[in-house]
């Protein structure tokens, strides 16, 4: 969530960026990439309809009939000297994107025409600059009623608001219906980052919510007014880390797996410019306790495990970090998570990453290393996966500079080579054996991929560095870090 954004250096035509947009490709017969890494030539307001996934922070998803719906936070890259507002438009808040086959995003307008008054005037009680947008909405459908959760407060304080507004569309317009909980620096809580899931077996609806200020809470709402079961109730603590005082964790994600009956809680560690990432625990019930691949429970002050995403970069790109804040969505049993991602080298432009999701036999999730672009998955033979791979591991890395609050202070941070986890060559032989003695055999099972101990999902899909088709895998290794694959196909069109 969180922060105001500006610069960048990167060039780009604008013309290659304006034939893609009005050209999108099909799904089944992608030739290049649907839209460019970098929308730096068609970032101002005026130019909001060839945005496509650019200028997404913090989204939430939604699919109706006809669309899916992506809303986030009121956040704008905006370039050094730039007229990011350069027509005579009031903007609103909480920006809404659908699309048809999430690949290509129609911008159609903002979900709120302004920062709810009562919000507004609670931050303003406890913090004179007050608030100046609307971050990390959050939106369910009840009996046919669209609700946003969204989340008003002042950068750096727990002074926050976390709201709830209403449409019959889920286009809007969303009237807000009151105060879900809110709170203030005499509170151990910050009122943000809203997740809502029902009980699958009880019918209970439950909020999760939090940040670096206290850790994540959850608490237990009413279903038919979407506000709180008991008026003043923060509810009780399910997620925390190690350093907790120094240290990022915010933006849970809470859904249910009707088939492992299992609730996973996703949470985002470190600051948002630089190693943003996405962690997850489980449990047989919403409210938790969850616990993590180690069997830890999150509500104890230890880091937790597995990694999901992480600031990387393969071959021919300069590399993401940011890649945390996420939303999943079960679509139809095909389950897909949805989080920012910052491009290198200033990570200042937020782009929307979509990866497919798998479940491991373990019942760990696990992402595909490239973002979705329409490809479906396919059965793969032994065969197409000999030959050369990149892989990447992605681990924690080590802070450039003391932390503020969990985030980078001014003029902290370069954002070198060693900021991110990189690619290695990888090969994968035809008798059975791979170039790495850590993986020293390799067995496919026309599903899953077993590297040594590991198990790895595999995936069909579109290498966004190379503008080919390509396959991909993804596991946890026995430390918790993941660990990415991606065969190197050369493009022979």
């Amino acid at each position: 969530m969180n922060q105001k954004l500006l610069l960048s250096l990167i060039p780009v035509s604008a013309l290659a960026f304006l034939l893609q947009a009005c050209n999108p490709p099909q799904k089944d017969s992608l030739r290049q990439n649907p839209y460019p890494d970098d929308y730096s030539q068609v970032s101002a307001l005026s130019q909001r309809h060839l945005w496509q996934a650019g200028n997404v922070h913090d989204p939430t998803v939604i699919k109706t009939d006809s669309f899916y719906y992506v809303y986030s936070t009121d956040a704008y890259y905006r370039q050094s000297g730039d007229h990011f507002f350069d027509i005579d438009q009031r903007i609103g808040n909480i920006p809404i994107r659908r699309s048809k086959d999430l690949v290509n995003w129609e911008f159609v307008g903002w979900a709120l025409d302004t920062i709810p008054l009562e919000a507004a005037r609670h931050v303003l009680t406890y913090e004179e600059r007050g608030a100046v947008n609307v971050w990390a909405p959050h939106v369910k459908n009840y009996n046919g009623v669209y609700r946003i959760y969204y989340s008003v407060s002042s950068f750096g304080t727990n002074s926050s608001y976390i709201g709830m507004a209403e449409s019959i569309s889920p286009e809007g317009p969303f009237i807000p219906k009151g105060c879900v909980v809110k709170t203030n620096p005499s509170d151990p809580m910050n009122a943000i980052d809203a997740s809502v899931i029902t009980d699958a077996q009880t019918g209970k609806m439950w909020m999760h919510y939090g940040s670096y200020f206290g850790g994540l809470y959850c608490v237990e709402l009413n279903p038919d007014t979407g506000l709180t079961q008991t008026p003043e109730d923060h509810g009780h603590l399910v997620a925390t880390r190690a350093n907790h005082r120094y240290k990022i964790i915010e933006a849970p994600e809470i859904i249910y797996h009707p088939g492992l009956k299992q609730y996973y809680l996703f949470v985002s560690y470190e600051p948002l410019f630089t190693y943003y990432n996405v962690r997850v625990g489980r449990s047989d019930k919403p409210e938790g306790p969850f616990f993590d691949f180690f069997g830890n429970n999150m509500a104890d002050s230890t880091d937790n495990y597995p990694i999901l995403t992480h600031s990387y970069r393969f071959n021919n790109h300069l590399g993401w970090s940011g890649n945390g804040h996420c939303a999943v969505i079960n679509d139809e049993e095909r389950f897909y998570m949805l989080h920012q991602g910052r491009l290198a080298p200033d990570n200042l432009m937020m782009v929307m990453h979509i990866r497919q999701m798998e479940f491991l036999p373990s019942g760990w999730p696990v992402v595909a290393p490239e973002r979705y672009a329409g490809l479906q998955n396919k059965t793969l033979s032994e065969e197409e996966l000999t030959g050369k791979w990149e892989i990447i591991t992605l681990n924690d890395l080590v802070d450039q500079t003391a932390l503020e609050q969990g985030q980078i202070p001014p003029g902290g941070w370069t954002y070198k080579p060693e900021a991110f986890n990189r690619w290695l060559n990888f090969i994968i032989k035809n008798d059975g054996t791979t170039s790495d003695t850590a993986f020293n055999r390799w067995n496919y099972d026309g599903k899953y991929l077993t590297l040594g101990e590991t198990t790895c999902a595999v995936f069909y899909g579109w290498d966004w560095e190379n503008q080919v088709p390509t396959i991909q895998f993804s596991g946890i290794l026995d430390n918790g870090s993941s660990i990415w694959g991606k065969k190197i196909i050369n493009n022979l069109n």
